[in-house]
């Protein structure tokens, strides 16, 4: 059978075969100045130590951007500052709170699967799996509905302009790239500042916005920086995991339509087809550290202040952990797939995540008996080098 990949002519570096040779865990790419690792269990190494494999990263990469952008940015952030952050934030996402959100994420889906009723194609980006998310965590930092579309306008912005980077690049041009980036981002930073301050001359609210403003970390109250970036974080996140966790997965069953009748069949498997699809096509391929000492992983030498790439894509299809890993089974378990990270960055968002993607495919299994890519409009993958999924995906519909 024709993998998912040649059938729609993906280029193999957007999943786990760039630069690797059989065998090959870990190598050092002189291009790109960076360590690349492959293996599973050399992943789960690194990112189980945060002490030797760092997360602040910004000085090792041209961004051009100063802390206003990083402070406060878990994804950036080490021990023990970033304890005492996650702590303070992942009161956002407790299973009450995820479980107190369905309700409306099923109201939200019903209301955008209702604008394209009647139809037998649409598309499922645009309709369905981008706003989805977007209006979510819009809603929970308190963003109004008006000003909702302006957050899909600078997260498409951002994420079509770094479709272009390549880390072998050399440094004027990802400086160039991410420069480009850097100007639906500054936008988007620019209208959370005014937000915040919006927010901090409101009376007291209950909502996440105001447990934010009102927080303390070590006796201190958070900056704008912190909260910030918080909400950016939070946004991005939200807009590439569940955007393309949708998308892909409703690629994966249109090419396995065994697994797709498997499902529709079993709808207990949904739980289990969305981390198969995390672990299949997983949105964040790829994930970045920096070396704080000279350390050996895999007998590769690493030297001191050097970026190591994570290929998270690569790890989730190695044989030592997956049986039969380039297959894709819905029912797959164990699945312990690195599609949401590991170790103390796991995916703050992984419940709501999760929960948005299952309440999303089962709501798209009841209204249709039929869910197809449209034969005579091909998906539109996105570019970036370190994220895999659809910007664009034709579908054909019957309903049921």
């Amino acid at each position: 059978m024709t993998s998912l990949a040649e059938r729609w002519g993906i280029h193999p570096e957007h999943f786990w075969l760039y630069g690797r040779e059989p065998g090959q865990q870990v190598t050092f790419d002189e291009q790109m100045d960076a360590y690349i690792v492959y293996g599973y269990p050399e992943a789960v190494e690194i990112l189980s130590d945060p002490g030797t494999f760092s997360s602040e990263t910004s000085s090792l990469v041209p961004m051009g951007v100063d802390e206003s952008f990083t402070e406060g940015d878990l994804l950036q952030t080490d021990p023990p500052d970033h304890r005492e952050l996650r702590k303070l934030v992942s009161h956002a996402f407790t299973p009450k709170v995820v479980a107190d959100l369905e309700p409306r994420i099923t109201a939200l889906t019903h209301e955008l699967l209702d604008a394209v009723a009647g139809e037998d194609r649409f598309d499922l980006m645009s309709s369905l799996a981008y706003p989805l998310p977007v209006t979510v965590v819009a809603e929970l930092l308190s963003i109004p509905r008006s000003d909702q579309h302006l957050v899909e306008k600078w997260m498409r912005g951002m994420t079509e302009s770094l479709g272009d980077l390549s880390m072998s690049d050399d440094v004027e041009e990802q400086e160039r790239v991410f420069a480009e980036s850097m100007g639906p981002m500054r936008e988007m930073l620019e209208y959370l500042r005014e937000h915040t301050a919006q927010s901090r001359r409101r009376a007291r609210q209950d909502d996440l916005m105001g447990r934010l403003i009102e927080a303390e970390v070590g006796g201190q109250r958070l900056t704008d920086n912190h909260i910030v970036n918080f909400g950016k974080m939070l946004l991005i996140a939200g807009y590439l995991t569940t955007t393309m966790l949708i998308g892909n997965t409703v690629l994966c069953l249109d090419h396995y339509a065994d697994q797709a009748a498997r499902v529709r069949g079993d709808r207990s498997l949904v739980p289990s087809l969305l981390e198969e699809s995390m672990r299949y096509l997983s949105p964040v391929a790829a994930t970045y550290r920096a070396t704080t000492r000279e350390v050996e992983v895999a007998g590769q030498r690493m030297e001191k202040g050097k970026m190591v790439l994570v290929w998270y894509g690569s790890a989730n299809r190695d044989p030592r952990q997956f049986a039969d890993p380039h297959s894709f089974d819905a029912g797959r378990t164990p699945n312990k797939h690195l599609g949401f990270g590991r170790g103390i960055h796991f995916c703050l968002g992984a419940p709501l995540a999760r929960m948005e993607g299952r309440v999303a495919m089962n709501l798209l299994f009841d209204r249709y008996k039929e869910l197809r890519t449209d034969p005579d409009a091909v998906p539109k993958f996105s570019l970036g080098f370190d994220t895999t999924g659809v910007n664009s995906l034709p579908v054909r519909v019957v309903p049921a």
